[in-house]
């Protein structure tokens, strides 16, 4: 009679753990994944890839030396110097300094000079640009 005793108690101590609920149980075939907390689709790191070093602006005027932007993530009216070794594309195709324009969208790939402090422009884009076009 003990051991009947024992197998019993040994029974109500195991049986409640085997058959507790799997987290799977909760959820209904129909649900499907919540979309993501970032108010976009698919994964952001993977949008803009091509640009993603570079700032954005928008030129509110182009000199002979230097391009000033707004809305640049350093404040407004940021000048960016121009030298003569800076590339300039616009759509996607070499272009010059003198297709800037004012108001123009711009991507641009600074450095900044050690001396001076200046952020000067290595490349500068603009225009529309298709996402697996390659801007070194």
């Amino acid at each position: 009679m003990k051991a009947q005793g024992w197998v019993t108690a040994a029974l109500l101590l195991i049986a409640p753990l085997t058959l507790a609920p799997s987290p799977a149980w909760g959820q209904r075939a129909d649900d499907s994944p919540s979309p993501p907390q970032n108010g976009r689709f698919g994964d952001p790191t993977l949008t803009g890839r091509n640009l993603q070093n570079f700032v954005y602006g928008v030129i509110k005027s182009v000199g002979p030396s230097e391009v000033v932007c707004d809305k640049t993530e350093f404040g407004d009216n940021q000048p960016f110097k121009l030298e003569k070794k800076t590339k300039f594309f616009r759509d996607t195709v070499a272009s010059t300094p003198d297709a800037l324009k004012v108001g123009d969208q711009a991507w641009i790939k600074i450095r900044k000079d050690k001396k001076t402090g200046d952020l000067v422009a290595l490349v500068v884009v603009t225009g529309q640009m298709p996402a697996n076009s390659k801007i070194k």
